[in-house]
Formats: structure tokens, sequence, C-alpha cells
């Protein structure tokens, strides 16, 4: 897996705009970050319940289907979050109008 991983790091550093990435085991801990450690466990803790729901969500509407990318903006960044089996991706992009 941490190939696998460090060529998502690479792949999303390339793109511009990005302030930060976090790679998240279903159990909440980061594995990979590149943010400083308070904002890792900011975003990792409050992603982590939010994942769960929206994953119960997608199999509340549908129960074949599974979440696989969600993209929500705020005032100042984009979030996307992207999820695996085994651990989930979290994309922090300063949006460019």
């Amino acid at each position: 897996m941490s190939a696998e991983v460090e060529e998502l790091l690479k792949r999303f550093q390339a793109y511009k705009n990005i302030a930060g990435i976090i790679v998240v085991d279903n159990d909440g801990i980061p594995i990979k970050t590149t943010l400083d450690n308070t904002q890792t466990v900011h975003y990792a803790a409050l992603m982590q319940n939010f994942v769960l729901k929206a994953r119960q969500v997608v199999l509340d509407l549908d129960a074949t289907n599974e979440l696989t990318l969600l993209r929500m903006r705020t005032l100042t960044n984009e979030v996307i979050l992207a999820t695996s089996d085994n651990f989930y991706l979290i994309v922090i992009q300063k949006p460019s109008d």
C-alpha cells in the first residue's frame, strides 16, 4: 500500500493550488500528510465521522452503490475526499475562481 500512497502524493502535489494532502486509514489514523501535525489531526478527526456518515447516506439511497469520491467547497477551500478499501485521501485545495 505504501507505494500506492506515495504515487498518489506525488501525483496530487504536482497540481497547483493544493494546500495539503492527508492519507488516513479506515480507523481515522493519518498515514501520510503534507500538512503540519495540528492541521492533520484536525482534518482527520473531522473527516472520519464525515466519511462514515456519507458512506451510510450513499448506502441508504442505493444499497448497490458505495462512496468513492466526494467534493465539497467552503468559503476558503475545496476538500476532495476519495475513498478506498484500506484508506481514504483528503485533498485540500485553494479554489481558483
